[in-house]
Parts: C-alpha cells; structure tokens; sequence
C-alpha cells in the first residue's frame, strides 16, 4: 500500500488541511494518507509560544478526519526520540511497516526551505515527495529532482497561526474549523 505522509503541529488542525489530505486520496496520489501529528517540529521549536498540548492536536485532528475516506491520524512520531526529523521517522515507519511504501507530502512553503532539514538529501535519494501548492509560493517544476511531484490540489489561504489569533481575539473563524474541532477548542479554553 502507497501511504502519504503529511505531518504537522496541527495547531490547530483545519479544514485546509483536510480538505487537502482527501484531495490527494481521491486523486489516486496514494491509498492512505496519514496525518502524523508531529510533538515538536525542529524548525518551528522556538516561533510557536502557544502550542497546545500533544494530546489536544491529536484529539482535535481525530475529530476533524472521522469519516474522510483513505484519511487516518497517526500518533507515530509521539513515540520516537526527540527532536522528530523527518528522515529518521520515515526509515522508522519503514522499519515498522516494511509492506507499505512511504511518500512525503508537504507544503511549497515547506519545498523552499527543505534544504535546511535534516538529511534532506537522503529523504530526496529515498523517497518520493509529493509537493501541494501554496498561495505566494511559487514552484518551478523544471529544477525538480524526479523524486518530487507538484501536485496540484485546491489552495487554501489559511493559516493555524491567523485561527489561533482570531480565537485569542474571541472570534473561532468557524468556517475553516470542523464543528466539532471548533466545539474542542471551547470546551477546553484553547489558544486563549
């Protein structure tokens, strides 16, 4: 089976990203795609001062993913040592699950700065890279390694960043947020 890897803080987890994850299952990119809720992004570690608690992305994620076909959450990375590199949870994954081939799906904001992860040429040698699109970044597909596909899925100009300050502001931008992701938020006086 061709599993996506689509991993991330999902703080919190919006329509975006799921609308994104079953546009590339229904497109036949792969069978499955798993949402790997990430306990700490290396890049991100210092910029994110009000990142809730593991648990609360990964039960809001579960919520907003219930019922999208080929689109499951996956706490993997919760279980590897720390700081949780892409290279080594894929060739964990891989070690765990040897029947199944692993594809990476990121972001083209994430294309642009991939020279700066760790071992990135490795996941480029071993690994193909599914690359969505990504409103102001721009992709020029002639300088891809052939390991990495553009995709090309719906664009969404949202960010968890603008719904975490919205709720700071007492507003929940409920139209990006699954119901039940929104009511979570609530009930448990996140990102306040």
């Amino acid at each position: 089976m061709r599993i996506g890897i689509y991993g991330g803080s999902f703080n919190p987890i919006h329509r975006g990203h799921t609308q994104l994850a079953a546009s590339i299952v229904e497109q036949g990119l792969v069978d499955e795609l798993w949402l790997l809720v990430s306990p700490l992004n290396p890049l991100k570690s210092g910029e994110v001062s009000d990142i809730a608690e593991y648990e609360h992305r990964l039960k809001m994620a579960e919520l907003a993913t219930e019922g999208i076909q080929g689109v499951k959450v996956s706490d993997f990375e919760r279980h590897l040592p720390l700081p949780s590199y892409t290279v080594k949870t894929l060739a964990a994954l891989r070690e765990a699950y040897p029947e199944h081939e692993f594809v990476l799906v990121i972001g083209a904001d994430n294309w642009e700065r991939f020279p700066r992860w760790y071992r990135a040429d490795e996941i480029i040698e071993k690994y193909r890279i599914l690359v969505y699109r990504r409103p102001g970044c721009e992709m020029d597909e002639t300088v891809l390694p052939s390991s990495v596909q553009v995709v090309e899925t719906p664009l969404y100009d949202v960010s968890s960043t603008e719904i975490r300050a919205s709720v700071k502001k007492g507003r929940m931008m409920r139209r990006w947020l699954d119901s039940r992701v929104a009511r979570y938020i609530k009930e448990k006086g996140l990102y306040l």
